[in-house]
């Protein structure tokens, strides 16, 4: 500016030759060329303009034709505001001071929006009266500008919590938006569907055209009065729109003044992501120059508005799974209840568990549970669920006894159920999970049960009672009928006694006699079962058992031809009764060979096998066999199959009373006219099973 002064031609200028100039003029002019702030001094009633190198910004294009030229010329575009207090320093008046004051300034080729800091005071001549005007001022623009454009974001920020849906959050957004209509005359908020073919305006602000749609279709050929979406989602880029009479906008708006020219279309993406789920449409005010922070403004709007709508829609995701939860909950066959905190206040009692408290769900939530169960007190229940909560151990019961309050009376209800504790994010417990099934009508089932079982016991001890005395009583009765015959035959004469039908009856009667001894032997049999159960309890060694039976046996053996083929687990002992597991080996054996198939040789199979929890003996033969649907009777009292041979058919109804009194069990396998195989479950005590181990 020095430079340009020095060449300026002061002669033909009102001002004239510098030579002439007071010495004050020279001395503040030479002050400000020197300055490194903003300053300019208007001297004379002419107001002829001095100015530095630092206030060369803020003339923009009217420099240099600035120098010496008054200031009613230079600031024309403001001389409303500015004018009169010039004006009146020059007269004499008091000086002047502005902060942030509006101006709009036409230096850049349009009305621009300006902010500054400034102060106007005299300018003396050499006499000491006041001879021009002089200035000193800062462009605030910038820091107005952003700290308008932070609150516009902040404000967004801050509304974000108390949005509920996206619509709300995208109308809500642009309601904000209107508000800083000097940045953002206006503005729309269009989001994507899920295959991005098409868009739906969620949120508008300012004035737009009619006819821009709020659905789009995006098409490779767009409407051409239709924002170039899919221009903007192919590139993934800003996109600015020079000219809005394109898309209906107006040159003008509200009369004379000038509507927005420009406009950018941002891309909205997923925070994070390369997803894109929307797009951002703002006008760019034709006050201000497009510039960088212009621009960061918009893509930091772009920012939030993502944020938001990521926000809404993952809250949106959360109320929908917890709202399925719920209804998981509500719809759950067995009973569940969330309780939360240390007073175990519950948050969620799905209709199961109110069912089983007896309670409405409104009498119950959102209370800690000795409020909304008053009655549970002093039954425990507080003390398990502190438990699960300081320690984070499950609790479990499968069948316990509460006292609810149901129809105004206290009523035992018998419950299985889980107390699992609840933890956070971080681990922490927050509180505890109850799951529950109510098993009243189990409970009483099972009460009912027990009691017929206790009644079936109770007959059976009778049983075995009448079958003992029986056994007992019935021998004196027989021995008379025995000793009867015996007398009565030797009444007889010799020639009656040889006659052939007193022969066959005498030899009936002496064959149902024997019968008769054999059954009450039998029944002697069954009544020692139960009164001599676990009396001889020794350590037995089946391979020997089986060859003291087999002995037993061998003239018969011998006389069929059978083969008999054993094999021996290691260790084939057990705790048992050495009559009793004799009297089960010889039963079985004696089986085996009375119903031999007369059409091959007999041959009869015995071994064991150990298992964790059994010794197993399995006797089979390749007899006569059984078919299927007599299976099942084979181990009756009295029940004989095949009628060919003699017997009581009371043998196995023993061997199986004996090996289930011992906690064993026995099994049949059989096949008509090809064998059977019985398998006995002899059970081993702890100690054995240890040892096997």
């Amino acid at each position: 500016m020095g430079q340009l002064m020095r060449a300026y031609d002061w002669e033909n200028h009102p001002l004239g030759n510098p030579g002439h100039w007071p010495q004050s003029l020279k001395a503040n002019i030479r002050l400000l060329l020197n300055s490194g702030f903003p300053m300019f001094i208007w001297w004379s009633n002419g107001l002829y303009a001095f100015h530095n190198d630092a206030y060369l910004p803020a003339l923009g294009q009217k420099h240099p034709s600035a120098l010496g030229a008054s200031a009613r010329n230079i600031w024309a575009e403001i001389w409303n505001e500015v004018g009169g207090v010039a004006e009146a320093i020059l007269a004499g008046g008091k000086p002047f001071y502005a902060e942030g004051l509006l101006l709009y300034l036409e230096r850049k080729g349009f009305k621009e929006e300006t902010y500054w800091t400034f102060s106007y005071s005299p300018a003396f001549d050499d006499e000491g009266q006041a001879a021009g005007v002089f200035c000193a001022c800062s462009e605030e623009t910038s820091t107005i500008l952003g700290q308008r454009r932070l609150k516009a974001l902040k404000d967004i920020s801050d509304a974000l919590p108390q949005i509920q849906g996206l619509n709300q959050a995208c109308q809500t957004t642009c309601d904000i938006l209107a508000q800083n209509q000097s940045d953002i005359p206006f503005s729309q908020i269009y989001l994507l569907n899920r295959t991005e073919t098409e868009v739906t305006l969620l949120g508008q602000s300012g004035k737009v055209p009619v006819q821009m749609a709020e659905v789009m279709v995006l098409e490779e050929h767009e409407v051409q009065s239709q924002w170039p979406f899919s221009e903007v989602q192919h590139s993934k880029k800003s996109l600015v729109l020079e000219d809005l009479q394109a898309f209906g906008f107006p040159a003008h708006q509200n009369g004379s003044e000038v509507g927005p020219k420009q406009a950018i279309i941002l891309p909205i993406f997923r925070p994070g992501q390369d997803q894109l789920i929307g797009f951002f449409v703002s006008g760019i005010s034709p006050q201000l120059e497009y510039d960088t922070d212009y621009r960061n403004f918009h893509d930091l709007l772009a920012g939030q508005i993502a944020t938001s709508i990521s926000s809404v829609q993952t809250r949106e995701e959360a109320a929908r799974q917890q709202a399925e939860l719920r209804d998981l909950f509500n719809q759950a066959p067995v009973a569940i209840c969330i309780l939360r905190g240390p007073l175990h206040v519950v948050e969620l009692a799905n209709p199961g568990i109110c069912e089983l408290w007896g309670k409405k769900q409104e009498d119950v939530l959102r209370k800690p549970i000795l409020e909304a169960l008053p009655e549970v007190k002093d039954q425990g229940i507080k003390e398990l669920l502190d438990g699960v909560y300081t320690t984070g151990i499950p609790y479990v019961n499968n069948e316990l006894a509460v006292l609810l309050e149901r129809n105004g009376k206290l009523e035992p209800v018998y419950v299985s159920f889980v107390y699992h504790p609840m933890r956070d994010a971080q681990g922490t417990i927050i509180g505890v999970i109850a799951v529950a099934v109510g098993i009243n009508e189990q409970v009483e089932a099972r009460q009912q049960i027990e009691v017929k079982n206790r009644e079936l016991l109770a007959i059976n001890a009778d049983l075995d009672n009448f079958v003992y005395s029986a056994s007992h009583d019935l021998k004196a009765p027989i021995s008379n009928i025995e000793g009867l015959v015996e007398t009565l035959v030797e009444l007889l004469p010799h020639e009656i006694q040889q006659q052939e039908v007193v022969q066959r009856v005498l030899k009936l009667m002496h064959a149902s006699v024997n019968r008769f001894k054999r059954a009450v032997a039998d029944l002697t049999e069954v009544a020692k079962i139960q009164w001599e159960a676990g009396e001889d309890i020794t350590s037995i060694d089946l391979p020997e058992v089986v060859a003291d039976v087999q002995l037993d046996f061998e003239n018969m053996i011998n006389s069929t031809g059978a083969r008999v083929e054993t094999h021996f687990a290691p260790d084939s002992s057990v705790k048992f009764s050495a009559q009793n597991v004799r009297s089960i080996v010889y039963n079985l054996f004696s089986n085996a060979l009375k119903y031999r198939s007369p059409d091959r040789t007999p041959e009869i199979k015995i071994t064991t096998e150990i298992t964790p929890g059994y010794l197993i003996l399995s006797v089979s033969d390749n007899g006569l066999g059984l078919k299927s649907e007599d299976k099942g009777k084979v181990f009756s009292m009295f029940k004989r199959l095949h009628d060919h041979v003699e017997g009581t058919g009371i043998g196995l109804y023993i061997v199986k009373r004996i090996v289930e009194n011992a906690g064993g069990k026995i099994e049949l396998e059989t096949e008509h006219d090809q064998g059977s195989t019985f398998r006995v479950f002899f059970k081993r005590q702890k100690a054995e099973v240890s040892v096997m181990k």
